[in-house]
């Protein structure tokens, strides 16, 4: 009994074998033939090697090296001015470009959807790392009469009053530097930075953090603002500085007159008779 289910054991161990070779030699054989198919097709299809890009790119993105690579296109179905060996996407020097409009995976680059080497897409790609855009109503006075510039840095002051005033003119009016070296990225509706014209601006556009611009926004709603322009090569931190009416024509503050102090007076009242009089005592407390 025990020899019989042994070599049935055996038997079965073989026929799994043989199967198994079987089934290999039918896959290799299958893998072969597929990449003959599609070598034939590769041959039959004219292609030709573009750049094209390795992971979907967002608007504004910067595009570098790493981001692209050249890749087999039909020629039949091949874009316009595409990038390739004879017009490489970035040569020795070059600086990053930047996304122009959003481009998937494995698609080929074209001019119109990238920038020239160095170039942005606007204000997004001026933003820096937690940064956000935030505009600033200005005009003649305000706005350093139309010599601002995007790229330009500038110290806004703040005129308004005080909510705790009372009303009595005692300080009257103050102004107060609250944002220094604050960096401008649009005049207008004009992000560039080599226009030379002399425009008078309505509004300026600065890239700053989120609780600065809460504190533009504040200034901006309560009381006027004023820009001026910095040097741009000046590293200095500007120091506190806060002038109201006083400070500037070298007023003093009034001293606040302190109330003497009334002396106490205690009495007692004592009936006498039918009359009740009031004598003074020492007070107790």
């Amino acid at each position: 009994m025990r020899l019989v289910f042994g070599l049935v054991l055996i038997l079965g161990l073989g026929l799994a074998g043989f199967a198994v070779y079987l089934a290999q030699n039918y896959i290799g054989a299958y893998q072969v033939a597929l990449k003959q198919e599609r070598e034939k097709s590769v041959k039959a299809v004219p292609t030709q090697q573009v750049y094209v890009t390795t992971r979907a790119i967002a608007h504004g993105e910067i595009v570098s090296a790493k981001d692209v690579r050249l890749a087999p296109w039909p020629v039949e179905i091949l874009p316009e001015n595409t990038f390739g060996p004879k017009t490489p996407l970035f040569k020795d020097g070059d600086a990053p470009r930047v996304a122009m409009r959003a481009l998937e995976k494995f698609e080929a680059v074209v001019p119109s959807k990238i920038s020239e080497p160095g170039g942005d897409a606007g204000l997004t790609s001026r933003l820096r790392p937690g940064q956000r855009a935030f505009a600033i109503k200005v005009d003649v006075h305000t706005g350093v009469s139309g010599f601002l510039r995007p790229g330009d840095r500038v110290d806004v002051y703040w005129t308004g009053k005080s909510p705790n005033e009372t009303g009595n003119g005692i300080r009257g009016e103050f102004t107060k530097l609250i944002q220094a070296g604050v960096r401008l990225i649009a005049i207008d509706q004009t992000a560039d930075m080599d226009d030379s014209d002399v425009n008078i601006a309505r509004s300026v556009t600065v890239a700053a953090l989120p609780q600065e611009i809460a504190a533009l926004a504040q200034a901006q709603s309560t009381g006027r603002l004023s820009l001026s322009l910095m040097n741009s090569t000046d590293t200095t931190v500007a120091d506190v500085i806060e002038v109201d009416q006083r400070v500037m024509l070298g007023i003093q503050a009034p001293e606040e007159r302190k109330a003497e102090p009334v002396a106490q007076t205690c009495t007692t009242r004592v009936r006498r008779g039918g009359e009740v009089a009031e004598i003074p005592i020492p007070c107790t407390n």
